[in-house]
């Protein structure tokens, strides 16, 4: 295995590194419940010192989304109040090109300096589409990655890494981990599965409820649905 994240001498002992901070992307179109447990338990279940939830600017695998960048900046902030772990970043809304995971783990990582383990939260499915993102082996000497188990997935026992296409198996093969507590070992480089509450909650039934004039009310914060309701979003969704 050949890291430079992982050999680079300079770097301080575990005991003296920063500890892990999660990255939770997506388009959060709108941000609902089942975002906010995975980076809840994301946050629990790998000892991490924060999350922050990254709102899209422009998706480059998905059409347009029913809400304006800066709509769903505001919500994920919304939905975010009062929970000291969680924060957002604006650094994809605000950027004019699209939203490419490298180019923000690249960003973030100018930012946070070479010592900060940074943890890339992933669902089951977008992990095992990693082999079609751009600059996809790159991201292993930018950030940790950890995949959660979601809905309609068996336990990763069962399915992982023997689901995995032969070229992400073979990148992932000697990162593999199972211990949390080793994020803070390196900066970068590893590979961790974790489970997670199973929600069965999308945005785009949300949208289609409110599109419908039928209730989504727990299905997301009171919060974000006030902010949907005042701002008239998705209203004319399709």
């Amino acid at each position: 295995m050949c890291l430079a994240c992982l050999t680079r001498s300079s770097l301080p002992s575990s005991s003296a590194r920063p500890g892990p901070l999660g990255l939770l992307g997506g388009t959060f179109d709108p941000i609902h419940l089942a975002h906010l447990r995975l980076a809840e338990e994301a946050c629990e279940a790998l000892a991490l010192d924060k999350v922050r939830l990254i709102p899209a600017g422009q998706p480059p695998h998905r059409g347009e989304p029913g809400s304006t960048p800066d709509d769903r900046l505001h919500m994920a902030r919304l939905a975010v109040s009062g929970n000291p772990r969680l924060e957002v970043d604006d650094g994809e809304v605000r950027s004019p090109r699209k939203s490419y995971t490298v180019l923000t783990l690249e960003r973030l990582r100018a930012e946070v300096g070479p010592e900060q383990p940074l943890v890339l939260i992933l669902g089951a499915d977008a992990f095992q589409g990693l082999p079609t993102w751009h600059r996809w082996t790159e991201l292993f000497e930018l950030t940790h990655i950890a995949v959660a188990n979601r809905p309609g997935y068996a336990p990763h026992g069962r399915r992982w890494p023997g689901a995995l296409s032969p070229e992400l198996d073979e990148a992932c093969r000697q990162r593999q981990i199972t211990d949390p507590a080793r994020l803070r070992e390196r900066s970068c480089g590893y590979v961790i599965p974790f489970d997670m509450t199973p929600l069965a909650i999308s945005a785009s039934l949300i949208r289609d409820l409110v599109r419908t004039g039928t209730s989504p009310r727990y299905l997301l914060p009171d919060s974000v649905l006030d902010y949907i309701g005042l701002h008239h979003l998705y209203d004319n969704h399709e």
